[in-house]
């Protein structure tokens, strides 16, 4: 039995804050960042209905409603809702159910992780996982599955990389899947099984080769699936996010959002995605905008092209500068993907396609030529990482939407130019050079990929260093973006490219009233303390989800 059971009686279920008055409040004393062109900056705001009422001036919004209750924000600052463009909901809670490999710097401390989430292991129970990153290692090579057989020999282990596009197994998993039938078969398309010189495999599986081991790793349990919708809904108010675009989800996914909507457990804005081509796809095909009440609307799709730098899965025009011969791998054909985006289209889904190589971002622009796609249809790519300078003019032709994670640069900077080389890098990670070319940036994590807080990205966006202020003066400086432009892209930008700039992205009146309290004014602290800011409370629809702002 693992400590999972003491962390799953200590769940309590998300509610509106108790103290939050029914018939509407004031805000006073904050520095209000309203994000609304005609009042960007207020100290006082009228919340009714769930809606923002009012900003302004605080003695004339008490004269304009004498009789609501006064909730004093104690010189705090105040900005929309974050939102996150790019998220992965149920594994963000899922991932707390496993254990955690983020940040781990040696097999040696990989092991120690594994020790310290279980307390006492039975013979095969299964041991999951995520969050590698071979690139922190000293060897900085792929590590092997005799790397966990000398400690766990008995316990078949899946342990997803920090992107998702790796998974490493042990020899006890690998044998549950059919050792043999694995060494004897080929690479699928879209995936490769690592292996020795002499053709063995190492236990690492890249993007669609994973499936070979992945599809005998037991399921989540229901009472496990809803245990970490808890756990994602805590942890995304807790960091300030009122707003997810959760890129890829399933019937059975939507369903269980559906459910805890139903049940008043629902306490984030949801977007969803769906996934891939499958049945979920097929079943809404001309059912294409579905608003389960005003916290979830599924009206897009999200596709995929090929995999991550880090794994070397993310297709590349030319050799990876330190594997050559090698450009990665395209999921489908250019042909077959073209297909998909045009039956995507006459669907009637926004397309939203996950493209992470210069190639993946080439093909990605001819398919969405071909369909036809126009830029009322504010068409996604999701990542926008590593683009050829030559393709941007396309981008902005076709009105794509650029969906991105500040924090990619600051963790892939200690390998992304070894990967690339001085050339292609120029347009890796390029938010400048894309604002300017008039294209619309989505900031979010691709959390759990990257952690969830907001205000990570946010930093990263206007220093390009990592938290420990690496490199000085920042990884290709000239990339950088404001703070205006940063706040917009994690609040107006996510709003624009979920079609609800009506209704979210700024504090005006009429649109819902979700916000955070911080503890700092990230707008004007020095960079360096953004990282120090705290969610003091995060408010969603008027109502508490997370903190006690409002509270008497």
């Amino acid at each position: 039995m693992t400590r999972l059971l003491s962390l799953f009686a200590a769940i309590l279920l998300l509610t509106g804050c108790a103290s939050d008055d029914p018939d509407g409040y004031l805000v006073t004393d904050a520095v209000i960042y309203t994000m609304d062109a005609n009042d960007p900056a207020v100290e006082s705001m009228v919340v009714m209905d769930g809606k923002v009422a009012a900003i302004g001036h605080p003695e004339d919004l008490r004269a304009a409603y004498p009789d609501l209750a006064e909730h004093s924000a104690g010189g705090k600052t105040i900005v929309p809702g974050f939102t996150d463009s790019h998220g992965h909901f149920m594994g963000l809670g899922l991932e707390k159910l496993s254990v955690d490999l983020r940040g781990t710097r040696s097999i040696d401390e990989v092991i120690q992780r594994i020790n310290d989430f279980y307390s006492d292991l039975e013979p095969g129970e299964w041991i999951r996982g995520r969050g590698w990153n071979q690139e922190l290692w000293p060897s900085r090579s792929f590590p092997t599955r005799q790397d966990l057989d000398a400690h766990f020999p008995d316990n078949p282990i899946a342990f997803s990389r920090i992107d998702g596009h790796a998974d490493w197994y042990n020899t006890a998993a690998m044998n549950i899947a059919g050792f043999e039938s694995i060494q004897n078969a080929e690479d699928p398309v879209g995936g490769a099984i690592i292996r020795t010189p002499d053709g063995v495999p190492t236990g690492v599986f890249v993007d669609a080769a994973a499936y070979l081991v992945e599809q005998h790793v037991p399921s989540w349990t229901e009472e496990e699936l809803d245990r970490a919708l808890v756990l994602a809904m805590d942890e995304a108010a807790s960091v300030g996010l009122t707003g997810i675009h959760d890129a890829g989800v399933n019937m059975t996914t939507i369903e269980r959002y559906q459910r805890f909507i139903d049940e008043d457990r629902f306490s984030v804005r949801m977007y969803a995605m769906i996934g891939g081509t499958g049945s979920t796809f097929d079943a809404l095909c001309n059912q294409h905008i579905i608003d389960y009440g005003d916290f979830l609307t599924v009206r897009s799709v999200k596709l995929y092209l090929d995999g991550a730098l880090g794994s070397r899965g993310a297709a590349l025009l030319h050799d990876y500068a330190d594997d050559p011969g090698n450009r990665g791998l395209l999921f489908v054909e250019p042909e077959e993907f073209s297909g998909v985006v045009q039956r995507a289209v006459e669907c009637g889904y926004q397309v939203n396609t996950h493209a992470i190589g210069d190639r993946g971002n080439r093909v990605l622009l001819e398919s969405y030529e071909l369909a036809g796609i126009t830029p009322d249809m504010r068409p996604r790519n999701e990542h926008t990482q590593i683009i050829a300078l030559e393709d941007i003019p396309r981008f902005q032709d076709l009105g794509i939407i650029a969906s991105m994670q500040p924090t990619h640069a600051t963790s892939d900077l200690n390998m992304a130019e070894d990967r690339l080389g001085p050339h292609r890098i120029k347009g890796g990670y390029a938010w400048r050079t894309l604002k300017e070319a008039g294209i619309p940036l989505a900031f979010g994590s691709d959390f759990p990929v990257e952690r969830p807080h907001p205000l990570e990205g946010f930093f990263a966006s206007v220093t390009r260093q990592t938290r420990d202020l690496l490199p000085e003066g920042g990884w290709y400086p000239e990339e950088r973006l404001t703070r205006e432009e940063t706040l917009e892209a994690f609040t107006q930008g996510g709003a624009f490219a979920a079609f609800q700039e009506d209704q979210l992205g700024s504090l005006t009146p009429g649109k819902w009233a979700d916000f955070v309290v911080l503890s700092d004014d990230i707008m004007q602290i020095p960079p360096a303390q953004i990282l120090e800011a705290g969610v003091m409370s995060t408010v969603v629809g008027g109502k508490t989800v997370h903190g006690s702002f409002g509270s008497e």
